[in-house]
């Protein structure tokens, strides 16, 4: 725990950029022979270098092009629009019915993790315009289970449900965030609460500090898991790379939070 990594990381990023450096200067250095060949009037060649000996004068103001307008319905295998996401998800779990289950924090509806444009059908590849169909996932805390749901954009209509328990897709970010959120309050997370303070001067009190990416543990399925990490696999459990925005990482690897308990415990 007690393990930062910015030296290493210094050196490495350091050496990165002297090779970023040099080939920005290889670049300048070999352009074609000819580029100043093409002269015009301005001094400046067609390439935009200024010829040797002539004032450049400043550059051209930049030009901000302004994103196309983003319809509400895309077209064939269009990658799924603001609107379509908004749809999907709003289709795919009715606010009446949002009460039946709880995401990572236990407030009422289920934790959102993707949505995705659907595969079409065999039948459907050949058309002019196919159906638009979202696949919606979410991850229920109430009864520890993964929801997909199929939409149809073009008739607004779920065609099909599955749920899974024991499957355990990769974390979204928030829920990533709230596995930090416990271990920094836990008892286990007071090496994490010291490391931050050696690399910031500062108390960390939430993970507003903190950039952290979420990994699953499955438990059982990757080898022996201690007893208090015995349910993972069936319930929602966390892995976190935990790095102090603009600053070091700290090893937290070997922590496991179990989110649908709500508990810490340590591999090894």
């Amino acid at each position: 725990m007690r393990h930062l990594m910015h030296r290493h990381l210094g050196k490495v990023l350091a050496g990165a950029a002297l090779a970023l450096t040099g080939t920005a200067v290889m670049t300048a250095i070999t352009l074609p022979a000819g580029a100043g060949a093409a002269e015009g009037t301005s001094g400046r060649s067609r390439t935009g270098v200024a010829a040797p000996g002539r004032d450049p004068g400043p550059p051209p103001p930049g030009v901000v092009e302004a994103a196309r307008p983003q319809g509400e319905r895309g077209r064939g295998r269009d990658p799924l629009t603001d609107d379509e996401l908004r749809r999907a998800q709003d289709l795919a779990l009715p606010p009446a019915r949002r009460g039946a289950a709880a995401d990572v924090t236990g407030r009422p509806g289920p934790e959102r993790l993707t949505t995705d444009l659907a595969e079409l059908a065999p039948s459907e590849a050949g058309l002019a315009d196919p159906p638009r169909r979202a696949l919606v996932s979410f991850y229920d805390y109430k009864s520890d289970s993964y929801l997909t749901k199929t939409v149809n954009l073009t008739t607004s209509k779920v065609e099909s449900t599955d749920t899974q328990h024991g499957v355990q897709p990769p974390p979204a970010h928030a829920e990533a965030v709230e596995a930090a959120r416990l271990l920094i309050a836990a008892p286990l997370g007071s090496g994490l609460r010291e490391d931050y303070r050696e690399a910031t001067g500062r108390d960390l009190t939430g993970p507003d500090g903190l950039s952290v990416t979420g990994f699953v543990y499955r438990g059982r399925a990757e080898g022996a898991a201690p007893g208090a990490l015995g349910d993972c696999g069936e319930h929602r459990c966390i892995r976190l790379f935990t790095k102090v925005k603009n600053g070091p990482w700290i090893d937290t690897r070997r922590f496991v939070i179990d989110l649908s308990a709500r508990t810490v415990a340590r591999l090894g």
